[in-house]
């Protein structure tokens, strides 16, 4: 009997698009191999033990032996439930759990789905390729009912137009559902039905945002669009204010107190929650002592209370441009739980024996009492470091010279250096952008980040080695997509490097190789930014397959509770274990864990797109202006374009390119001329006229300047 093997969903559809197009027609594993095309051995043996595997599944009928035929339930082709993806242009695709390949669904056959939306629907053929075109049958559910937009009013009836390009129509408003909004309001209508006969839904106006292009309006607005919450319920707020915030000298002897020892905190100069200090004590055999408390949320946040429910909905803060939009109400996150200077505060911390090379000797973690001596902004910090006599000179030297050879030894073992640039924006008072600039990360920024991640490294090790790997929320990270890496190492020989992608081991090792090499180079942010797109994204799971990325088999998110709501699981969940609890259903753990990813991933658009309208708004008086730039990406709709100093990114339209008629080729990265052969790829450096910049669509667009044109 052939032994059970995983299937490959993909080829588990091209095999029964075979047998549903030849219902009655008898077929052995080799005539099917012969369909597909497939003549390796290896392959046509796979054939055959996923055709005994479906045939044991009800799915196809073993007639004779190793002879099969269609089931007839499958005649009518599959039905399966998956996840709507909606691209702009009005078609979609399906992600289905478990399958290698989206779905494809034409305009036509999604009915009334909308992005996001769980639906059933029907295989009608699967491609050569292996990839399945389905019509939607049914709407299971609903992502979301709330979408924000422009009003348009007319005499008898008005519409709302989504501001979301993953929003295929209009919402159709009677005149007594408007809530007094006006042409060009941007308001949020809600959807309250969709006849069968229609093609838009119905809705109303549930609130009004404001006038285009103001910040309230547009931060509101995006946030909105991603489904996330700007602002608290009322009830929330007075549940928070309820909250008993003291600290108590009987909860302080159930802890560790480190309220004598020198603690401090590093943080932007703008930051109003301090989640994390860092203490230091010389021992007297001469180790060091480090201690990383982070803010003891779990304490006020009690499992199950409302205040809990929201912060779990949320799942993380949005850091928009011009604000925070917290996930804890401010009576937590800016005071009960932020380690503000010269006031006690409970926390869960990580404390750490070191010696001079920075090796962990010893490690403990709990619940602690702390006191912080002093706040320092990175700007201080950075100061004492390259010299200046502060406070705490000795603490904050000592603790650099350490986190120096923890990252060293971390680069050592393969965790990769990206250079990612993040864009900042100076504004005024009123918001508006003044300057752009890049933040750039200086050795205090690097010391807080070597020991948050030696805190998150080593309390997922003490799971796994001490708690013999009971369920917990681990932050993974797999290993870069193939042929994604082989296309950048094509790419990056254009401006003459070179990867190894032949390990895992060498890829890492040479992308560091790589980052050095382009340090301060014109090409540096680009090649920074294409290599962390040919990686994997990092998600919460119960799944411990290490981060690849970091160069670690164990890793969580410890650091971060005011903020991140996995956090809060990781401290409740260690805690737990400390005090000897049994282990936790995973089931649970993972629901949460594929939430909080799914939420993490919505707030890092809106965060993009905040910083895209605040872009655009920066460059409305520069319209006409004459810029030099690199093309940053590559598109069928045109080439985009990273202005020189501001980073400010807009698009050259495909159309605008009159001299030739040109193709997007994806694996060179580049848009190629059909009759002159001129080729416009990813690195190119171009001269642009800003030729328009709407803040309502955050978008900027380019003309192409040629040198005669000057």
């Amino acid at each position: 009997m052939p032994k059970k093997k995983k299937k490959s969903p993909s080829l588990e559809y091209k095999i029964l698009q075979i047998f549903c197009d030849h219902p009655n027609q008898l077929l052995n594993y080799k005539q099917i191999a012969r369909q597909l095309g497939i003549k390796q051995t290896s392959k046509k043996k796979m054939i055959a033990r996923l055709l005994f595997d479906m045939s044991n599944d009800n799915k196809i009928i073993e007639e004779r032996p190793g002879k099969y035929k269609c089931h007839p339930s499958k005649i009518n082709r599959q039905t399966i439930v998956g996840k709507i993806d909606m691209t702009s242009n009005g078609s979609a695709y399906v992600v289905v759990d478990g399958l290698e390949n989206d779905i494809y669904i034409t305009e036509q056959n999604l009915g009334n789905a909308l992005h996001g939306d769980q639906v059933e629907m029907q295989i009608l053929k699967v491609k050569r390729n292996g990839k399945a075109v389905a019509k939607v049958t049914k709407v299971l559910e609903r992502q979301r009912m709330e979408f924000v937009g422009v009003v348009e009013k007319s005499l008898k009836y008005a519409f709302l137009i989504p501001d979301s390009k993953k929003m295929p129509v209009d919402i159709f408003i009677p005149l007594d559902k408007l809530k007094g909004a006006q042409t060009g309001d941007k308001a949020i209508a809600r959807i309250k039905n969709w006849p069968s006969d229609a093609d838009s839904p119905f809705g109303e106006i549930v609130k009004l945002l404001g006038k285009p292009g103001e910040n309230e309006t547009e931060m509101h607005s995006i946030m909105v669009e991603y489904a996330l919450p700007y602002e608290f319920p009322k009830h929330i707020l007075e549940e928070a204010k309820g909250l008993d915030v003291e600290i108590k000298e009987d909860e302080v002897k159930k802890r560790k107190d480190y309220r004598q020892i020198t603690t401090f905190t590093i943080d932007p100069s703008d930051a109003k929650d301090f989640d994390d200090a860092l203490s230091i004590q010389q021992l007297s055999n001469g180790n060091i002592e480090v201690g990383v408390h982070i803010a003891d949320v779990s304490h006020y946040l009690k499992e199950g209370s409302i205040l809990d429910q929201e912060a779990y909905e949320r799942a993380t803060s949005v850091y928009l441009v011009d604000r925070v939009v917290p996930m804890l109400p401010e009576v937590l996150s800016n005071m009960a739980c932020s380690l503000r200077p010269n006031e006690d505060k409970y926390c869960f911390s990580a404390i750490f024996e070191l010696d001079q090379n920075a090796n962990v000797l010893k490690k403990w973690f709990g619940r602690t009492a702390i006191h912080s001596d002093h706040r320092f902004a990175y700007e201080d910090a950075q100061k004492i470091i390259e010299g200046d006599k502060g406070p705490f000179y000795k603490e904050i030297n000592q603790l650099n010279v350490l986190a120096k050879k923890l990252r060293e030894e971390r680069f050592n073992k393969g965790s990769i250096d990206f250079h990612a640039l993040e864009v900042k924006f100076k504004l005024d008072e009123k918001g508006q952008p003044l300057g752009v600039f890049l933040k750039e990360q200086k050795d205090a920024n690097k010391l807080i980040e070597e020991f948050m991640l030696l805190a998150n490294k080593e309390v997922a090790s003490y799971i796994n080695e001490k708690q013999n790997g009971k369920a917990f929320v681990y932050r993974i990270h797999d290993k870069p997509d193939t042929d994604k890496l082989q296309t950048f190492g094509e790419f990056i020989k254009k401006f003459g490097h070179r990867i190894d992608t032949t390990s895992p081991k060498g890829i890492s090792k040479s992308l560091n190789q790589l980052m050095k090499a382009v340090e301060g180079k014109s090409e540096e942010n680009l090649i920074s930014q294409l290599a962390i797109r040919t990686m994997a994204k990092a998600i919460y799971s119960t799944d411990n397959i290490g981060h690849y990325g970091l160069g670690f088999s164990h890793y969580t998110h410890f650091t971060s509770p005011i903020r991140r709501y996995p956090d809060v699981m990781v401290h409740r969940l260690l805690d737990h274990y400390l005090n000897k609890g049994k282990a936790i259903a995973k089931e649970a753990i993972e629901e949460k864990c594929k939430h909080s990813s799914e939420k993490e991933k919505l707030a890092t658009d809106a965060e993009r797109a905040s910083i895209k309208f605040m872009q655009v708004k920066f460059m409305q008086d520069k319209v006409g202006e004459i810029f030099g730039g690199v093309i940053s990406g590559v598109s069928e709709w045109g080439l985009f374009v990273e202005l020189e100093g501001n980073k400010c990114e807009g698009l050259i339209r495909t159309k605008s390119l009159t001299d030739d008629f040109f193709n997007f080729n994806p694996d060179q990265y580049a848009l190629i001329g059909k009759r002159t052969g001129k080729v416009y790829r990813i690195g190119d450096e171009l001269t642009v006229r800003i030729q328009r910049a709407d803040l309502s669509k955050k978008q900027l667009d380019f003309e192409l300047v040629n040198d005669f044109d000057l």
